[in-house]
């Protein structure tokens, strides 16, 4: 009944369309304009060239689906958010409308674009507000990189990038950091970003309280941060301590490397640092015992060691026996001469040597080596070995303006007085005769055990030619010489035999009156003989000059001689006058006797 009575009461709608309803149309056309204009209203009213907020809604490894309000999604590149890694479905991203609908009918919606039109401001915004803003590092730049902020291509220096170097700045390439604008070119538009800035921020406070609680001898784990050629730099979280090359091992170090690695982290104590904290020794080689406390305690001097040589200087060597404990050799250590020399004559770094402990003081951690002490000490039994007379075959190593050092063995020197060279030359230097590093025959005439030295000579080995000379250049004789010197007290005179004399100016003159001159040959007088001081004095003037004494002499002698016989034939005469004519055999007689006379 009642479902009877509910029929009754249905009216039919009077302006019912049946053709729509025939066709499946629903509405009415009233009906659909308030339709249409409801849906209208429900979206947003966007313009082309605008930048709008939109979500997410969907993504893959190509494109990001954008809901903007509007009657269709847009589609953006992934490849525009490459500087948010992080993003997701549901984050909030600007979009630019470049078209609300393509030939598809595709809403068309870039979010670079509504980056770019609005990062100055942000940029600039973000410097004034110190705010802390994400950006895509692009590539490798010189002296840093390029990083995309909001858009824009930031410069990021290799400085900025961290506390600690960087050694490999690619592989920060493609990365997506946090970075602080610390500089604005408002005229180049130019953006400098860091991102050291925002570690220093959290370090200092780190640093503050590291630094508070450092003590000396404290012993804290770092991280090697940096390698120099005088040192290490350690990370002490925060805070950097320098181990000073010496300070890194009890033994030679030639560079810090033999030792650490980058990125190493370590055990060092704290040595010192200044009153700021600010600088910081560090040590390592102090975690370890010293290597002299180790040292064997039955080591005395006298006894024979092995070591290396770790370092070589012109007055010596240092010889590593143990890591950390070293002895100088000094070179007058090495050999028993004693002429100067460099230790680099006897050995070079990296050689392997055997010496004797000279000295052993334990307490200041110092040694004294040597090598020569391996070797008999040829001065022992000098007298028996070169004794005075006997002849050898010496080295030359040095000159003086008086003599020659010569070295007939190691350690055994000797020295040949200038006037132990020749017998007959009057020697100026030591080089007229021999030049260094030559062999020279030498003959011991005295040896100074005490001062390590002998007497040695050259002319010795031959003999005394002056004993000869005494008996030829005697005083009177005359010799051709040659005019070899010209002096301001005479010339020297060249003679025979290798002998040199001596004339003075007054004993130059020639017949002629005119002076001798070098290279001249001339006739020469010994005027003196001097055997002992080796000295001939000679004159060419006497050989002219003491001639005409001579020629007078002579001519009165002839003149006596022929008075007397003009005496004997005036009387042999007178003998004749007393003859007779007929004596012909005493006339013969006479004439012979005046014939021989005559002849």
């Amino acid at each position: 009944m009642i479902e009877t009575d509910k029929l009754k009461n249905v009216q039919p709608v009077a302006d019912f369309d049946w053709d729509a309803y025939e066709k499946g149309d629903l509405y009415t056309n009233e009906s659909r304009e308030k339709l249409v204009e409801t849906y209208d209203q429900s979206l947003n009213k966007v313009n082309d060239k605008e930048v709008v907020m939109g979500k997410v809604t969907a993504m893959n490894k190509r494109e990001v689906v954008v809901n903007i309000g509007y009657k269709s999604d847009g589609v953006v590149s992934l490849n525009e958010f490459r500087y948010n890694p992080d993003l997701k479905v549901g984050d909030e991203v600007e979009v630019y409308i470049e078209s609300q609908e393509d030939k598809k009918g595709q809403l068309i919606l870039s979010h670079k674009k509504a980056r770019a039109s609005r990062s100055w401001e942000r940029v600039n915004a973000a410097l004034d507000n110190d705010e802390i803003i994400k950006g895509y590092i692009k590539c490798r730049t010189k002296g840093g990189m390029i990083v995309d902020v909001f858009g824009i291509e930031a410069f990021l220096p290799g400085s900025q990038i961290d506390v600690k170097p960087i050694r490999d700045y690619d592989v920060f390439v493609g990365k997506t950091m946090e970075f602080k604008v610390v500089k604005i070119n408002h005229e180049f538009k130019n953006v400098v970003v860091s991102h050291k800035a925002l570690i220093e921020a959290e370090l200092e406070q780190q640093k503050k309280d590291i630094i508070s609680k450092l003590e000396k001898g404290q012993v804290l784990e770092g991280t090697v941060k940096n390698i120099t050629s005088y040192g290490v730099f350690i990370d002490l979280g925060g805070v950097d301590g320098l181990i000073h090359i010496t300070d890194l091992s009890w033994g030679r170090v030639q560079h810090p490397e033999e030792v650490v690695q980058l990125d190493q982290k370590i055990n060092v104590v704290i040595l010192d640092f200044d009153d700021d904290k600010k600088r910081i020794a560090l040590g390592l080689k102090q975690l370890t015992p010293h290597p002299w406390d180790a040292l064997d305690a039955d080591l005395k001097v006298g006894d024979k060691v092995k070591g290396k040589v770790v370092v070589m200087a012109d007055y010596g060597a240092f010889i590593e026996i143990a890591p950390g404990v070293e002895g100088l050799i000094h070179v007058s250590e090495m050999s028993w001469a004693q002429h100067l020399r460099s230790a680099q004559d006897f050995m070079k770094v990296g050689d392997e040597i055997e010496a004797v402990v000279l000295t052993l003081d334990r307490d200041e951690r110092k040694m004294s080596l040597g090598i020569k002490q391996l070797k008999p000490d040829p001065w022992e039994n000098i007298e028996d070995k070169y004794p005075v007379g006997s002849k050898h075959t010496a080295k030359v190593r040095n000159f003086t303006n008086f003599g020659v050092f010569a070295e007939i063995e190691e350690g055994v020197d000797g020295l040949i007085h200038i006037s132990d060279l020749s017998w007959t030359k009057k020697i100026k230097h030591p080089s007229e005769v021999t030049q260094i590093g030559a062999d020279i025959d030498v003959q011991v005439l005295e040896i100074d055990k005490e001062n390590r030295r002998l007497s040695l000579g050259h002319k010795q080995l031959e003999e005394n030619p002056w004993d000869v000379f005494e008996t030829i250049f005697t005083v009177g004789s005359v010799h051709e010489g040659t005019v070899v010197e010209m002096t301001d007290k005479g010339a020297i005179i060249s003679l025979p035999y290798g002998v040199e004399g001596f004339a003075t100016p007054k004993h130059l003159v020639k017949e002629d009156g005119s002076h001798a001159k070098v290279d001249e040959k001339l006739e020469f007088k010994v005027i003196e003989f001097n055997k002992d001081s080796k000295r001939i004095i000679v004159s060419h003037s006497r050989t002219f000059e003491d001639e005409k004494p001579e020629a007078r002499e002579t001519s009165e002698k002839k003149s006596r001689k022929s008075s007397k016989k003009n005496d004997e034939i005036a009387q042999s005469s007178s003998n004749v006058e007393k003859t007779t004519l007929g004596d012909i055999e005493e006339l013969a007689a006479l004439k012979e006797k005046l014939s021989g006379e005559s002849k």
